[in-house]
């Protein structure tokens, strides 16, 4: 990429870079704009409901007090029983509603006189009611009616009555003025988001412009990309066909190797068994001397054909027989690296069955279970290279079990556009993560080593893995057990030969 080129991109990276950041920024102040007017709503709701709540409770005080009086006034009239029951019941109820009142307008020290005042005037009211029935109930209607006159009761109805009407008053006022504030602030709110709107169509035009500004950019670039890539594509051809025959002289090399190897290991086997077969003349030869002449065998002769020699040849053996299995691994290796890959439609769910009933004695014999998790879907590619990945895939989930709990095997299946995802998980031991890789290398083991193997089997599964066009990964926890995903084309398209 050209400098001029690099410069136009880290300008227009920057245009769009400040445009989201006040864009967002403006969406933030539209939303906190909101929500103050929305928090000043909910505000003055509160407050007006407050309002009603307190002309509420002093229209109930008003009318209980007046309710009082109306008691009284009859039981002058006519000495019912019932008017003092109903002057008990209101006298009763009144302390509750005027502890009510008192907490509502507790924030207001002018309206808290007034509820003091309010509580003296009733209390004056109850006396005087008070006296006024017992007056009636011992001096008669003449007597009590006389009294009342007298006393002046009205006056103290009236002294409620304004008492009330200056707390209502009152709250009406600061209803009134919390109103004001609140349309003011709504106002402020408003102006806010419409600053926000503005700015933010204005960002959006700027944008689209930078945007297109930016695609003719693109165009041109991927004009120029195209005819580089025209280019750049003979030269992948022509370095794919060169890592192929790389790829070709390493197979070559390696089953040369593995025939240059075995020769002078067979001489090796060879002459360990003359060695035994010489180690058994020799140990008849001791134990004979030790019959005959005992004092002419010493202990470290006995040692030395009794023990030492036998535990030499033993190491020697089991040596080369690791050799001998290691050889003949790396020619299977070249030999499938060789083989021609021969692609048809395949049915995945068949080969896993397949796979499962030539397992299914093992799979009894260790209580296990493998489960197809979903249907699996098709793919064209070599079949003996598929059954060998997920045979290999399988047959380690059940070696390397958890011994404490049944292994469970799930093989699953996905289509990924071109490619095709399929998962073998189980319950196992599990692989340390530091070997999740490691474990694909040749002749490279994870773990506790109490499995028969020689490290081959999942590096020959990468290496098919790579010649169908696909990958293996591994993810894994110990104790807990392991997941290895094969991505494979959904149809094989051999590379070119060089």
């Amino acid at each position: 990429m050209s400098s001029t080129a690099m410069r136009r991109e880290g300008s227009f990276e920057r245009i769009v870079l400040v445009c989201v950041t006040l864009g967002f920024a403006a969406l933030v102040v539209a939303v906190l704009a909101a929500a103050w007017g929305f928090q000043r709503t909910q505000e003055t709701s509160r407050l007006v409901n407050h309002t009603f709540r307190v002309e509420l409770t002093l229209g109930e005080i008003r009318t209980l007090t007046e309710r009082v009086e109306t008691a009284r006034r009859g039981f002058l009239i006519t000495p019912d029983e019932r008017f003092f029951r109903v002057f008990e019941e209101t006298e009763a109820r009144l302390p509750g509603i005027l502890e009510a009142i008192e907490a509502l307008v507790s924030d207001n020290p002018v309206q808290v006189s007034r509820v003091e005042l309010l509580r003296a005037g009733v209390e004056r009211q109850r006396l005087a009611v008070a006296r006024s029935f017992e007056r009636r109930r011992v001096d008669g209607a003449e007597a009590a009616q006389s009294a009342f006159a007298e006393v002046g009761q009205a006056d103290v109805i009236r002294e409620l009555r304004d008492i009330t009407n200056q707390m209502v008053a009152d709250e009406q006022k600061l209803l009134a003025e919390r109103s004001a504030a609140q349309s003011t602030s709504l106002g402020h709110a408003y102006v806010i988001l419409g600053i926000a709107g503005v700015m933010l169509l204005l960002l959006a035009g700027g944008t689209l412009w930078a945007v297109r500004r930016n695609l003719a950019e693109l165009k041109r670039s991927r004009d120029s990309l195209a005819e580089l890539n025209d280019n750049l594509e003979a030269s992948v051809e022509a370095r794919t066909a060169d890592l192929q025959r790389a790829n070709d002289e390493i197979q070559r090399f390696a089953y040369i190797v593995s025939h240059d190897l075995r020769s002078p290991l067979v001489n090796v086997m060879g002459f360990t068994s003359e060695m035994d077969a010489a180690r058994g003349y020799l140990v008849e030869l001791v134990e004979k001397v030790e019959a005959e002449a005992p004092h002419l065998v010493s202990e470290d002769a006995r040692l030395a054909a009794r023990e030492d020699l036998p535990e030499a040849i033993g190491f020697i053996r089991s040596s080369t027989q690791k050799m001998d299995r290691l050889i003949n691994a790396i020619l299977r290796l070249s030999r499938e690296g060789r083989r021609v890959i021969a692609p048809e439609a395949l049915k995945v769910g068949e080969i896993v069955d397949g796979i499962s009933a030539s397992l299914a004695h093992r799979v009894s014999e260790i209580g296990a279970e493998i489960k197809v998790e979903n249907r699996l879907p098709g793919v064209v590619s070599d079949r003996l290279a598929v059954e060998q990945i997920l045979s290999n895939l399988i047959e380690n989930a059940l070696k390397y079990r958890d011994a404490s709990r049944p292994v469970r095997v799930a093989v699953e299946g996905r289509r990924e556009g071109e490619r095709v995802v399929f998962a073998v998980r189980d319950n196992g031991r599990g692989i340390d993560p530091r070997d999740h890789d490691r474990v694909f290398d040749l002749f490279r083991r994870s773990g506790a080593q109490d499995q028969p193997g020689e490290g081959i089997g999942l590096a020959h599964v990468r290496a098919l893995a790579y010649r169908l066009g696909g990958n293996i990964s591994c993810a894994s926890e110990l104790g807990k057990g392991s997941t290895f995903t094969l991505v494979l084309p959904a149809v094989y398209r051999p590379r070119k030969e060089g």
